[in-house]
């Protein structure tokens, strides 16, 4: 009777066993992603600037295409031997154009050719101190618009300044991390993540809408940088 009931019993004490083992027990990773406070910081730093991009353009109307189109390529030529003689950076050639022209007939549903427009656009660089007189001179020299100045400034500048936008950010999530931590009586343990979000550098910009007699009083103004740090923190 003995032997009976031991062989009844234990297969019941297998399954129980068997029971326990299936019962799910929270891992190492689960308590220590549990234990994770997430933190971002940013920092910003403004620098002047002292480069100043410029895009001009010349422009010319006409009747004859051929004839726009030599005259654009004469005027821009003109412009781009006074920019090379004034010692700018990075002269280059941002588009060229020929379009042509129409003129609503009056009482007619239709438009009528009443001609071409061309065009030819350059970029440099020069020292913002000399922007304004080297624009007022390209201007006499046969260019029609001014299509933007941005001011900068100098890559050495901007690495340093970016360098201290992400020494403040990461700064400012340990900041803040400390602060919440030591206000729920608990302390950081160590920093298990770190990711940097974005940094990138906005410019002070001025349009198209530039006078030309105002051109040699341009001044720059600061360029900011900016950088975002997210901060992972086991505590």
């Amino acid at each position: 009777m003995k032997r009976l009931m031991l062989k009844r019993i234990a297969p019941l004490m297998l399954s129980c066993a068997v029971l326990s083992l299936a019962v799910p027990l929270p891992s190492f990773a689960d308590e220590i992603r549990s234990r994770l406070l997430t933190v971002t910081g940013t920092g910003i730093e403004r620098v002047p600037t002292t480069i100043t991009r410029v895009r001009l353009a010349v422009e010319v109307q006409g009747s004859d295409a051929a004839a726009v189109q030599r005259n654009v390529a004469q005027r821009t030529a003109q412009v781009i031997e006074l920019l090379r003689s004034q010692g700018v950076d990075r002269l280059q050639t941002t588009g060229v154009s020929l379009q042509p022209r129409y003129e609503r007939r009056e009482g007619l549903n239709e438009n009528r050719l009443v001609g071409y427009v061309g065009s030819n656009s350059v970029a440099f660089q020069i020292a913002t101190e000399e922007a304004g007189t080297v624009i007022d001179r390209a201007v006499s020299s046969g260019v029609s618009r001014i299509d933007g100045v941005e001011f900068m400034a100098t890559d050495t500048v901007l690495d340093a300044a970016k360098a201290d936008a992400l020494r403040q950010a990461t700064a400012n999530a340990r900041s803040e991390a400390r602060i919440v931590l030591a206000s729920l009586g608990l302390q950081e343990e160590e920093i298990v993540g770190i990711e940097i979000h974005s940094s990138g550098y906005v410019s002070p910009m001025r349009s198209n809408a530039i006078q030309f007699e105002a051109a040699d009083t341009l001044v720059g103004g600061d360029q900011t940088v900016s950088a975002t740090v997210t901060l992972e923190i086991r505590y």
